[in-house]
């Protein structure tokens, strides 16, 4: 049972009595380390199957460890979730605690905050709904009552999403409405259980007689109210043992603290204590970064910081690259994607991470047209998110309805169209302050208003019209479904995930750090999101930003301040050189190349064309077509067996306006297939000799095989 652990490791293992604190570092190894414990303690004798409860933050965690559990012999042992155990235990005592059966447990509560709102008077949107419920939640972990919401929101430094005396008034109503109706939520289950325990010791007796032993994993993300149930549970004893690491504390905005575990030492002045600092996901490189990282940082939680170790062999240094604007960040990106699974990294093992959700868009869409699969974590795609697709409607409503529509009169150009009709979905020129749902469908928002802005300077003369068919296009090529491929994904969801390959996107000062974080904590808060972003990689690491947000833009932006000092030429670095013994440069990326070849003519009329799909064809959209419908479909008909074969979408491969452009120019050699748009050297070279194949008439048999 210890054999594999190093000297860390089995000191955890074998710490069986008495409180023990296991401070342990991203990728060290602590999952492997508690469930060995757990395991050990059960061959040895010492603990009893039954007797023992661990306890983690997600279902996916505990699933993890109970499966951990079973192949080492421990099968019996509970691995729950904080809200999983208390749940069980207040479902078997409550008859014998308060009579009858446990009232129903609300697994949604946003209709009844709905409800309490239009009580109050306060309308509330679907995104202030959500705010509103976040509240609530926080202020229930936090133990905070109705009438003291505002007094703890001030004190705390917390941005609430509106007055907080106001959601103070719709919290009081809500907990009558669940009165009311004899339900209770999902923080309810835990008050409940704390208080079940506070006001009957006989129940409180009959749990801590079948529990003697308890693990607690993630332990710096314990919020006041599991804290307390844990101490219930506990009583009087000190078999206890904790795992954190104060360096991942990223989820303050939910109630949770590192001063648990950082204060465990003062509650437990007896307690082993144990750093895990053997790093085994990342090479020498990521974690010199990472080191570096926190030991610029600030307050408590930096002063327990953890110094990694890595145990692999050394990897590239961690790329820096300075881009001209978003598009051609998101382009360079894409680019270096394809050239890593070219190099033999699957597509699964890359991921793109992100502050906020809707920096995805452009994301999606320079990986789109590198024919990258890819697939979103934690979030929607960009075009199927509610405020996106209300967006739509609206702008296609405006668009139908040309120079009828009263909201538009004093609209000059397209930009000022699209924020008038976003104007009536929550557009504002200001940002809400602080963050949650609203600030979420205003990023939204504002990504299209640019995105709006961005169109109208590359096509003079642009209409509504044009953006909406420009947004369908987009949104087409977005929606193809994908199979296994680059994850994207804000930082705050890839916690406790990693891949080989990371590129950390979009690090200017506003971003990284966000804007709305004010305070010293808050900002050090950030630091320590990046830290979670930087550990995901284990072997290659690209960290980037944009000097300005569109091409042409005035290049006013600066990268993170997070990274003075680690990236070469900023201040601090002097010659400091990575782990690997070289010094990484920082990359200028190309600004986003805007070739100009002159004007394109339809080859039917001569008109010049400028919208993307026409240029592609070489014609206009409603001249006549001389397409061969029959080569399209055997076109289309090869493309699919190719995307079946490759594992992925079919428009990585071609879309459908390149297939209609080949069926209608039929070309012959491959000098007059590159010059069709869509095409391109990479292309023409893995599917060339096939494509003129099918337009010559022969039949292409398996992949790459011709036949006459």
């Amino acid at each position: 049972m210890l054999d594999g652990l190093d000297p860390e490791q089995r000191e955890v293992a074998t710490a069986l009595q008495g409180p023990v604190c296991v401070l342990a570092g991203a990728g060290t190894g602590k999952t492997r380390a508690i469930t060995h414990r757990i395991a050990y303690g059960v061959r040895a004798g010492i603990l009893h199957p039954g007797s023992v409860l661990a306890v983690t933050f997600t279902n996916r965690a505990a699933g993890e460890m109970r499966g951990r559990l079973r192949q080492l012999g421990a099968g019996g042992v509970q691995a729950r979730t904080f809200h999983s155990a208390a749940l069980r235990q207040l479902q078997y005592f409550w008859p014998k605690a308060v009579g009858g059966e446990l009232p129903r447990l609300v697994e949604r509560k946003i209709q009844l905050v709905a409800e309490a709102g239009a009580r109050c008077r306060v309308r509330l949107d679907r995104n202030e709904l959500r705010d509103v419920t976040s509240e609530i939640e926080w202020a229930k972990v936090t133990q905070t009552v109705p009438a003291d919401y505002p007094a703890a929101v001030a004190k705390s430094l917390r941005d609430a999403p509106r007055d907080p005396a106001e959601i103070s008034q719709i919290y009081a109503t809500y907990e009558e409405l669940k009165r009311d109706r004899g339900v209770i939520d999902f923080e309810d289950v835990l008050l409940l259980t704390v208080g079940v325990l506070q006001d009957r010791h006989d129940i409180a007796e009959q749990i801590r007689s079948q529990y003697q032993h308890f693990v607690v994993d993630e332990y710096q993300d314990v919020s006041p109210l599991q804290q307390r149930l844990l101490e219930l549970w506990l009583g009087d004893r000190d078999n206890l043992c904790v795992v954190g690491d104060a360096s991942q504390t990223i989820y303050s905005f939910t109630g949770a603290t590192p001063d648990h575990l950082l204060n465990f030492r003062t509650r437990h002045p007896n307690a082993t204590v144990v750093k895990l600092v053997r790093d085994y996901r990342s090479t020498p490189q990521v974690v010199h970064l990472a080191n570096g990282l926190l030991g610029q940082a600030r307050g408590r939680a930096a002063e327990h910081r953890l110094e990694l170790v890595s145990q692999r062999e050394p990897g590239p240094d961690p790329h820096y690259t300075e881009y001209a604007d978003e598009p051609a960040e998101a382009e360079g990106t894409a680019r270096r994607i394809r050239d890593l699974i070219a190099s033999g990294i699957s597509a699964g093992e890359i991921a793109v991470l992100y502050r906020i959700n809707a920096q995805s868009e452009i994301y999606e869409q320079a990986l789109a047209d590198a024919g990258v699969p890819y697939q979103l974590r934690g979030a929607e795609r960009f075009f199927e998110r509610p405020e996106v697709r209300e967006a739509g409607v609206a702008l296609r409503g405006a668009a139908r309805a040309g120079g009828n529509d009263s909201l538009l009169d004093d609209a000059v150009d397209l930009p000022s169209q699209v924020r008038a009709v976003l104007g009536t979905k929550g557009w504002t020129s200001q940002p809400p302050a602080g963050s949650g749902a609203v600030r979420d469908r205003w990023e939204s928002l504002a990504a299209l208003v640019r995105l709006a802005e961005d169109f109208a300077r590359a096509k003079t003369g642009a209409t509504l019209s044009d953006l909406v068919a420009e947004l369908d296009e987009r949104a087409a090529a977005q929606h193809a479904p994908t199979v296994e491929g680059v994850t994207l994904a804000s930082l705050h969801a890839a916690k406790g995930l990693e891949w080989d390959a990371v590129f950390l996107v979009g690090l200017t000062e506003g971003m990284m750090p966000i804007t709305y974080a004010k305070t010293d904590e808050q900002v050090e808060e950030e630091r320590r999101l990046l830290y979670v972003g930087v550990t995901r990689a284990r072997v290659h690491l690209t960290l980037s930003w944009s000097l300005s947000r569109a091409p042409g833009g005035r290049p006013s932006r600066r990268p993170s301040r997070f990274l003075n000092g680690l990236r070469p030429g900023s201040a601090g670095l002097g010659a400091r050189s990575t782990a690997g013994g070289g010094t990484a440069g920082v990359e200028r990326g190309p600004a986003r190349k805007r070739t100009r070849r002159g004007p394109v003519l339809c080859r039917v009329c001569g008109k010049t064309l400028t919208e993307a799909g026409e240029m592609k064809l070489m014609r206009c959209e409603d001249c006549p077509s001389d397409m061969d419908e029959g080569l399209y479909e055997r076109l289309r008909d090869w493309r699919s067996g190719q995307a079946g074969r490759l594992g992925q979408p079919p428009y990585c491969v071609f879309t459908d306006k390149t297939l209609m452009a080949i069926a209608e120019a039929v070309p012959s050699t491959g000098g007059e297939l590159a010059v069709i748009s869509g095409v391109g050297a990479r292309k023409l070279d893995r599917f060339g000799t096939d494509v003129l194949a099918i337009c010559a008439g022969q039949e292409v048999v398996g992949d790459g095989e011709e036949g006459s």
